[in-house]
């Protein structure tokens, strides 16, 4: 018997009009009438999970938020903190001191804010400029502040450390950038523009690990939806591990299943097929 869902939310449990769909809407709240917890794994802060999360009613059924890519796991209803691990304010300012040397815009948070030294940086895409923080600031429900030297400001210590940058720079440039931190952080991509620094050993499943263990919900009583190199571990942890159509080929080659893409209601088909007793 499922008795979580696990969710990445960019490319998996939203289409690419960043819109949960009417039909895995309506599924994901047959579940939880039916016993299921519902889990946000994502990159983004908590403050950008909760409209997903009042979408499918996740308020009024104990839903968990696990944000910042592992850092944080939460209980939406009730506030409660599961789960939580930091960078220390001494790793936050070497990482953003050695950013200094790359092509790339760094982004920590503090409360409502997130904080960055060029609210102005772009990258190219689909052939146009594209705006990194009026893109994380709309998707987190941030307001900017600009700062002018970030390993400088930083004082206090931070979930995660996010650095944008062009997908192509961010490939010939990111064993440089995570180099001087190997074996004292955790680093890495959450998407072809996104490269980030989390506390070391941090991921999705070291905090679903540490929130279900006080739950009492075993693993194997678990699926897991996912589409992006941040959500192998989390695939490979859960009972069963089902990559998007729309996936990275390393995700698809580690999932237990492949369903549909998060344009086709994948999530809504594979739980048809592989947990019919929640719908």
């Amino acid at each position: 018997m499922i008795k979580a869902i696990l969710l990445d939310i960019d490319g998996t449990l939203t289409n690419d009009a960043k819109e949960i769909t009417p039909r895995t809407r309506d599924a994901l709240l047959a579940a939880q009438d039916n016993g299921a917890v519902l889990v946000l794994a994502s990159g983004r802060a908590n403050m950008g999970l909760t409209g997903f999360a009042d979408v499918l009613n996740m308020k009024d059924h104990n839903g968990i938020f696990v944000c910042f890519n592992g850092a944080k796991a939460m209980n939406y209803q009730t506030g409660e903190v599961y789960f939580q691990q930091t960078l220390t304010v001494d790793q936050g300012k070497r990482v953003l001191d050695h950013m200094h040397q790359f092509e790339v815009c760094p982004i920590y948070d503090k409360g409502a804010y997130m904080y960055l030294e060029n609210a102005f940086f772009t990258i190219e895409r689909d052939g146009a400029p594209w705006s990194i923080a009026e893109y994380e600031a709309h998707n987190n429900n941030y307001l900017l502040c600009e700062v002018t030297n970030n390993a400088e400001f930083l004082d206090w210590e931070v979930n995660k450390i996010l650095v944008a940058g062009q997908p192509e720079y961010l490939q010939e440039h990111w064993q440089e950038m995570g180099a001087p931190f190997e074996g004292e952080l955790s680093s890495m991509f959450t998407a072809p523009f996104y490269y980030e620094f989390t506390p070391l050993g941090v991921d999705k499943t070291k905090a679903l690990s540490e929130t279900f263990a006080k739950l009492g919900i075993a693993p194997e009583e678990t699926i897991a939806f996912g589409d992006a190199q941040n959500d192998l571990s989390m695939l490979k942890w859960a009972g069963i591990g089902v990559a998007m159509g729309n996936a990275v080929d390393e995700v698809k080659e580690a999932a237990n299943e492949i369903t549909l893409s998060n344009n086709e209601d994948g999530i809504a088909v594979a739980l048809q097929r592989l947990a019919p007793e929640l719908l």
